[in-house]
């Protein structure tokens, strides 16, 4: 009898615990593999309405591609073997010299936006730093946007967002945004060495900060941006976070110097260092954590919340919600290439590139 009573006791107990520790494994098995790669390293995906899927690539050997479309279970160079064929000495107005992210616009056209740079620290070449915009009907490039006027010396231009005829740029070198009119090709800088566009903390990835070949600290200023469904609102941060907001009617006005602008921005969320982001129609905005490896939400209102924790999304880089309601993340282990990590290479082969159903609908921004 007493034995038969422990045992009516532990059940309940015992069913928790397999519960719980069910519960806590869940996650694990939410991510689902959708690409790897035993040669490129993917630090950037988008899909188009079609299902066609685009990634950037970071080139760790001579010959590979810098933007590619994932196609029967390939990567091939996008749009062409030419755009992806640039050398040292070739002017950059043809070619991109150092793709950093990439995205399908509102319009539906694949966007890239071209550091202009071959590495960190490397020189602009002549024509590098743009915007270019892909016709995916025809597969050509229909306009490439000059950001020479707005992009010198140490600027990185990392990523980019639309709202109506204008984008958004970060300039992750020389910290400041950039405002672009998509109809005049103009383009200014704004909030240039600000606090909010400065990295002012140690960039961090699993466990250790980053420092580059020669044992220097790195340092990524202004970087991840995202603007709300409304278009009201523009986020961004230093790869380092936090993370700032600035209402998009101020940032648009041109009469509106750097003093005045800077009282418009505003503290949104204590963000950890960064690889990339995303953001959904109710507002949340996604963040990848390259510390502890997981994906974190950002509430409308700034409170954040873990999505999933996981060892395989190491350094997860610029995300994208497609219109099935899946987040796609590229876990890119940038952090583990030598360039990141005082010069070894510590890649752990294959890179993948991961997705998780989250049930929301993506901002085309």
């Amino acid at each position: 009898m007493r034995h038969l009573l422990l045992a009516l006791f532990l059940a309940p107990l015992l069913a928790f615990v397999v519960a719980s520790s069910s519960a806590m494994a869940a996650p694990m098995e939410q991510l689902v593999p959708e690409f790897a790669s035993n040669t490129l390293i993917m630090n950037g995906v988008t899909t188009a309405l079609d299902g066609r899927r685009f990634v950037v690539l970071q080139p760790q050997k001579p010959g590979q591609p810098e933007i590619a479309e994932i196609t029967s279970g390939s990567a091939k160079p996008y749009p062409d073997a030419a755009w992806n064929s640039w050398h040292v000495g070739q002017d950059g107005r043809t070619a991109f010299v150092g793709a950093n992210s990439l995205r399908i616009g509102p319009d539906g056209a694949l966007w890239v936006v071209d550091r202009g740079a071959p590495g960190i620290g490397a020189p602009l070449a002549d024509g590098g730093p743009k915007l270019v915009r892909i016709d995916l009907a025809t597969n050509r490039v229909s306009r490439a946007y000059d950001l020479a006027t707005v992009a010198q010396g140490a600027s990185f231009v990392d990523d980019v967002r639309f709202n109506g005829g204008v984008a958004y740029l970060t300039d992750a070198g020389r910290p400041a945004l950039i405002v672009l009119d998509l109809t005049t090709g103009q383009a200014r800088r704004v909030l240039e060495n600000h606090p909010s566009t400065i990295a002012a903390r140690p960039l961090m990835a699993e466990g250790g900060q980053l420092m580059d070949a020669q044992g220097h600290p790195v340092v990524v200023h202004a970087d991840q941006l995202e603007v709300s469904d409304d278009g009201r609102w523009l986020f961004y941060q230093p790869c380092s976070g936090p993370m700032f907001r600035l209402e998009t009617r101020f940032l648009d006005d041109p009469s509106l110097d750097n003093e005045m602008l800077s009282g418009h921005v505003a503290p949104f969320a204590d963000t950890p260092s960064t690889g990339g982001t995303a953001i959904d129609a109710t507002g949340t905005i996604y963040v990848s954590d390259t510390d502890r490896s997981r994906i974190l939400k950002v509430s409308p209102t700034g409170e954040i919340s873990t999505l999933i924790a996981d060892p395989r999304l190491a350094w997860v880089d610029a995300m994208w919600i497609d219109d099935s309601g899946k987040l796609w993340l590229p876990a890119a282990q940038l952090n583990r290439t030598s360039g990141l990590n005082q010069g070894r290479d510590a890649v752990d082969w294959p890179v993948t590139l991961y997705s998780i159903a989250i049930g929301a609908k993506p901002v085309r921004r």
